[in-house]
């Protein structure tokens, strides 16, 4: 199979050529393309899944060597996440080789973070079938080395944050409230308010709800700091 000029060029991005290039082509293959002569990319997606995540831990186990399971987890969870994996594709420019249905298209999927995730992960199944985990592992480790400075301020999860804060304090859990969503489908902001029992509450903006949760918790948690050294 000879994949499109816009496939060559994904894969000179990626760092690996396909000895079965209709792999590659399934795996940027979207659900809404699906017929029953052409399916998507769900299964090597999955496949991939598996693939990364076993990529990344290993990855952190040996370069974080005397760190424990408490450090790590967080560490693995951001880098293994859906918008983690679009941030990767964004990188290499997915979007442009990703095969999507008229309304999927219309609608922006290919800026989307759950398409370009599934893809990513796709791909990365794609290249275990192609050339076997070594290979998979490689290319996931050139492309998420560069996360590995930042990972730890990310891993600080700013919801769990609040929440130990209020149980030191012996209040409920924080609640989470949806106060707006605006935009169109394919770039919707959602503004949530973060409050607590006590009172205090903070609101927030972001691309998705999850965003727009932590948003509001960190601001929430940076009054609350600046409440306590007053």
């Amino acid at each position: 199979m000879k994949l499109s000029t816009e496939l060559k060029a994904f894969e000179r991005r990626l760092g690996h050529e396909f000895a079965q290039p209709e792999l590659l082509v399934l795996a940027v293959t979207h659900p809404s393309m699906t017929t029953d002569q052409r399916p998507s990319n769900q299964r090597l997606e999955f496949l991939g899944d598996r693939v990364l995540n076993l990529s990344i831990a290993d990855m952190l186990y040996r370069t974080f060597a005397e760190a424990g399971e408490g450090i790590l987890a967080p560490r693995y969870n951001v880098l293994v996440r859906k918008e983690t994996c679009a941030d990767v594709a964004r990188s290499l420019d997915l979007g442009d080789a990703m095969r999507l249905g008229r309304g999927e298209r219309i609608t922006g999927g290919k800026r989307r973070d759950s398409a370009l995730g599934d893809s990513m992960e796709a791909v990365l199944g794609a290249i275990y079938l192609d050339a076997g985990f070594d290979a998979a592992r490689a290319v996931v480790e050139r492309l998420w080395a560069p996360r590995l400075s930042t990972v730890e301020a990310e891993a600080r999860d700013p919801k769990t944050a609040l929440q130990e804060w209020a149980q030191a304090r012996r209040l409920p859990l924080p609640n989470y409230t949806l106060i707006d969503q605006e935009g169109p489908d394919h770039a919707r902001t959602f503004t949530i308010a973060a409050e607590l029992a006590n009172g205090a509450r903070a609101e927030a903006k972001g691309g998705s709800k999850r965003q727009a949760e932590r948003a509001a918790a960190e601001a929430l948690l940076d009054n609350l700091e600046t409440t306590d050294e007053r």
